[in-house]
């Protein structure tokens, strides 16, 4: 059975292969300001145009197998011809004469040849209307054209039956406007491969790698910032629900929230929110579900002992972006590479920790030079590990070495009841440990928003194996992340004396949960943290700890997706995942 195609496809094929598989295929889709303008315009043309002359028609063909909605269809002189209307300029030929852009072309014809089949009569020519510069081109719907429509067609269905997804274009000006550009991140791509040539040829600029003892770690350097084609910072907020008994509920197109502590009702339109986060016992309705759904609105939940839940998502999203998934995660070589990085990145950030915090401190702390030592020691075999299960044997200590020193970065003053006793999690026995878990905890589930953001299966991961409810991969990905949004903003708010070791805190024996108190008052410390902006070392260009999650996760899948040369083959990663040393 032939999966019916729409005429936009094919403007879309035209413009950027690239773009009809991220559509088309995987389904991916992302409006920004300029789909929305474009749809504003075909409003604004079919309330003003005079029904007597111009028809607007739903055209499907059985044998192309393409539907779509034609903009307007006039008779003129007795002849049939399809119009498209455009935002934008036309293109110019050699002599500065308007002509329709490849993509406007091939979609007119598809229309004209639609309407055709649908007529029952020839249509010679079809007609695009460029309204920046106020021009109307015609488009012959010959021999030429009808060959070159049959030729995309074919191309079409052959990427539809695919899993590969195409290469980025070769012609950068067309990605500036694409509005999926912060799902392809073809600037990050080309990036990629550039560093990739250089390191397999021995000629990376490693002018911004660090020596810890005898292991130097290469972070390549770019010539030159590269063009940003991803988002910043997601203005979207994040919704905590703590109250005991809340409930999230649905009013049109936003969310509303009835505390029955005051029984008042609070409202928030549904697309001001990227995450609903439900603590303890709050509820949530299966109509504000089922918008949430409609809107790529993440739904988590966390227990007030700090265990995140797990999520509720509305599909399976991509297959072949699974699928491809698979077939890279479940090669050993390419996990153990892919392992080794990550390893590396998540304790070259310890060890900046630790360096940053005993310099800062001016102390000169015995314990914590053994730590620095012990870690110096055991990274450079550890990049060398041969198999993943050595690779957590030597990160199991350098853990252990870890949190030996980080009762030592907390300052005497603020007393010994904030100070931890090592690491100890379910249940935490102290408070520093109480913090720390209720911290990765939200890491968790931020990751895990980003993973299913981006269509992966976050239970197939490459280092951690399945031991709980919690997903290998987002237990993966959480690593590069642990010390820049957890560690250093809970060792800094307990410095600054934000905790109050009576009122944030909850002590049943030799158990310590944070109290409701703490609750917000942690979920605002962290939450502050991940809005902070920083210069990507490798990439070049700032984004929030917020934005990095996603941009992690999606330059993780393009370590497999841009390096696999046929279905059954991935190549060595060579990608931009886990690059960074975060501050």
């Amino acid at each position: 059975m032939t999966i019916p195609l729409s005429v936009h496809s094919l403007h879309a094929l035209a413009y950027c292969e690239r773009l009809f598989f991220l559509e088309e295929v995987e389904r991916v889709r992302v409006a920004d300001d300029r789909v929305y303008a474009g749809r504003t315009l075909h409003v604004a043309i079919e309330r003003d145009e005079p029904d007597d002359d111009v028809l607007t028609l739903n055209l499907e063909s059985e044998i192309y197998g393409l539907i779509g909605k034609v903009d307007c269809i006039r008779r003129r002189d007795g002849q049939i011809i399809p119009y498209e209307h455009k935002r934008g300029r036309s293109a110019r030929d050699k002599d500065g004469k308007p002509e329709a852009w490849t993509s406007d072309r091939l979609q007119i014809i598809a229309y004209a040849l639609l309407a055709e089949e649908h007529a029952g009569e020839p249509i010679l020519e079809g007609r695009v209307r460029y309204h920046a510069d106020n021009v109307t081109v015609r488009v012959a719907v010959d021999e030429n054209a009808r060959a070159d429509f049959e030729a995309h067609l074919n191309r079409a269905r052959e990427l539809q039956g695919s899993i590969e997804r195409p290469p980025v274009t070769p012609n950068e000006r067309l990605c500036v406007k694409c509005s999926l550009a912060p799902v392809c991140l073809p600037e990050e791509a080309r990036l990629a491969e550039r560093l990739g040539n250089e390191e397999k040829s021995g000629s990376a600029d490693l002018s911004n790698s660090e020596s810890f003892g005898n292991h130097r770690s290469a972070i390549p350097n770019p010539k030159s910032e590269i063009l940003r084609l991803f988002p910043a910072e997601d203005d979207r907020k994040i919704l905590h629900v703590l109250t005991n008994g809340a409930k999230v509920g649905r009013k049109g197109d936003r969310l509303e929230i009835w505390s029955p502590e005051t029984e008042e009702k609070d409202h928030y339109p549904v697309q001001d929110i990227g995450q609903i986060v439900l603590h303890g016992f709050a509820q949530i309705s299966t109509q504000a579900l089922r918008l949430c759904a409609d809107r790529n609105v993440g739904v988590h939940w966390v227990t007030y002992g700090g265990r995140y839940m797990g999520a509720w998502t509305s599909g399976t999203n991509s297959v072949q972006r699974r699928i491809r998934q698979y077939q890279a995660l479940t090669n050993p070589e390419f996990c153990l590479v892919l392992a080794r990085r990550l390893a590396e990145a998540k304790i070259r950030g310890q060890l900046s920790f630790l360096l940053r915090a005993s310099r800062e401190s001016g102390r000169e702390i015995a314990d914590v030079k053994n730590s620095i030592g012990t870690i110096r020691k055991l990274l450079s075999p550890m990049s060398r590990a041969a198999s993943v299960d050595k690779l957590r044997g030597y990160e199991g200590g350098i853990g252990a070495a870890y949190f030996k020193a980080m009762p030592h970065l907390i300052i005497d003053e603020v007393g010994a009841a904030m100070k931890p006793g090592g690491r100890n999690r379910r249940p935490p026995r102290d408070r520093c440990n109480a913090l720390l878990s209720y911290g990765y905890a939200l890491l968790l589930k931020d990751v895990t928003n980003a993973i299913l953001t981006v269509g992966l299966d976050p239970s197939l991961g490459f280092y951690h194996t399945p031991r709980s409810q919690a997903h290998p991969l987002a237990l993966d990905l959480m690593e590069l992340f642990r010390v820049p949004l957890v560690d250093l903003p809970v060792v800094a708010s307990i410095n600054r004396r934000q905790w109050n070791e009576f009122e944030d805190f909850t002590v049943a024996g030799n158990q310590v949960w944070l109290s409701e108190a703490g609750r917000k008052k942690f979920i605002q410390i962290y939450e502050r943290r991940k809005a902070d902006q920083w210069k990507h070392p490798v990439i070049g260009y700032s984004l929030s700890y917020s934005r990095h999650l996603e941009l992690e996760v999606r330059l993780l899948e393009k370590e497999w997706t841009e390096n696999s040369s046929s279905a059954k083959t991935v190549k060595e990663p060579r990608g931009l995942f886990a690059r960074t040393r975060f501050r």
